[in-house]
């Protein structure tokens, strides 16, 4: 099943994030779940990293949620763990080649 993740860094996280950005990076090589699309997600600017955002493929909202919560990004309190949302997805369209 399909699942997206919707994670908002607290305020003031970008220096936090930025000096963690290649141990999340590590993390993600290694997943317990199937990423399909993953990145941040910016403000208005179209650069300022303010979060990020999963579409995975799993078992379980529990091993995404474990998936989650073992990211260095929830580890090291970049993101606001009440703005976290995970959803099952139901993937119609896909337009990749």
């Amino acid at each position: 099943m399909h699942f997206i993740t919707h994670c908002l860094d607290r305020p003031g996280a970008l220096d936090t994030r930025l000096a963690h950005y290649d141990e999340h990076r590590a993390y993600l090589a290694t997943a317990t779940v199937r990423l399909v699309v993953a990145g941040p997600l910016v403000a208005d600017d179209g650069e300022t990293m303010i979060g990020s955002l999963f579409l995975t493929e799993a078992d379980s909202k529990a091993d995404v949620e474990k998936f989650t919560h073992g990211d260095p990004f929830f580890q090291h309190g970049v993101w606001d763990r009440d703005t976290i949302e995970i959803h099952a997805f139901l993937k119609r369209v896909d337009d990749r080649a």
